[in-house]
């Protein structure tokens, strides 16, 4: 999988290759034409901002009580980041996240349903960036694997059958 140096970066978490395993590809698949499943983070620093942004929040949830007023902006907050965070992932992605998150039973929650919900997408994004982190190691291995087969076969170009003949 290519990874350029900017904010598009695609990631596949959940295709993982073991060492020594090739990646196969075809000339007319693209990045977002892969087997029918396509789990693709288009914008990675952006949800990496809103993940930490959303755990900081749900620290300070836990640490101090909220007023009416902090929970709806909490509220507010939290809905806003659900609508952002989807907009960086692929529509596969988008549409796991949308059912993990429930709505809220009131206009206002209650501070524990803030900080169940907050807790719940903290998982839900540190699994995600597990499945990244787990796709990147699995892409170093297979490319460290592939180094090492192409320097195997220029330091031993001459596997084949031994030729006869007189050698000086």
């Amino acid at each position: 999988m290519e990874q350029p140096l900017n904010d598009n970066v695609t990631v596949n978490p959940d295709e993982v290759l073991s060492p020594g395993e090739e990646e196969v590809t075809s000339e007319s698949s693209t990045p977002t034409e892969t087997d029918g499943e396509t789990d693709y983070i288009s914008q990675p620093a952006k949800v990496m901002r809103i993940g930490a942004m959303v755990k900081n929040l749900l620290d300070e949830a836990r640490s101090a009580p909220l007023d009416e007023a902090g929970r709806a902006r909490l509220r507010e907050i939290y809905e806003i980041s659900i609508a952002e965070l989807s907009s960086a992932l692929s529509p596969d992605l988008g549409t796991e996240l949308g059912r993990m998150v429930l709505p809220f039973s009131a206009e206002v929650p209650t501070e524990s349903e803030l900080r169940i919900a907050q807790a719940q997408l903290v998982g839900w994004l540190e699994g995600l960036f597990h499945g990244i982190q787990a796709s990147l190691f699995a892409q170093q291995a297979a490319a460290a694997a592939q180094l090492e087969k192409m320097r195997d076969r220029s330091l031993n170009p001459g596997t084949g059958e031994p030729r006869a003949g007189t050698y000086l």
